[in-house]
């Protein structure tokens, strides 16, 4: 399946496939940015599209990516487990949990946790 937005919950969304290209540069979240153009305003992206060094936070790849997603407005929503990563990493855990609050970047386990975050926000 390609990336396609798709509505949820009454709220676009740029569904990302899990299949397509890795997500590892700023550029590479321009890209995606560029594909919401198309009405969405919140790109999932599954964890399996997320390059290793996006929770490896002294890489810096996070805070490009959701840096990009903040210029623009959009809500990034990164989908999957991603608890052995949060368990090896305060900081990485730290992040999660202030992402949580912030609005912008949401770590949700799974669609159904999406749905949850999208009728809040709806």
């Amino acid at each position: 399946m390609p990336d396609e937005v798709r509505e949820r919950e009454g709220v676009q969304v740029l569904m990302c496939d899990p299949d397509g290209p890795p997500v590892a540069t700023a550029r590479d979240a321009l890209d995606l940015i560029g594909a919401s153009f198309l009405g969405a305003e919140v790109v999932a992206v599954p964890v399996a599209r997320l390059d290793e060094r996006f929770f490896s936070l002294g890489t810096r790849v996070a805070g490009e990516i959701m840096q990009k997603f903040a210029n623009y407005r959009l809500r990034l929503a990164v989908v999957g487990d991603i608890s052995a990563h949060v368990a090896a990493s305060p900081a990485l855990r730290a992040l999660v949990h202030e992402s949580g609050t912030a609005g912008h970047v949401w770590f949700v386990p799974d669609l159904d946790a999406l749905d949850d975050r999208l009728r809040a926000v709806a």
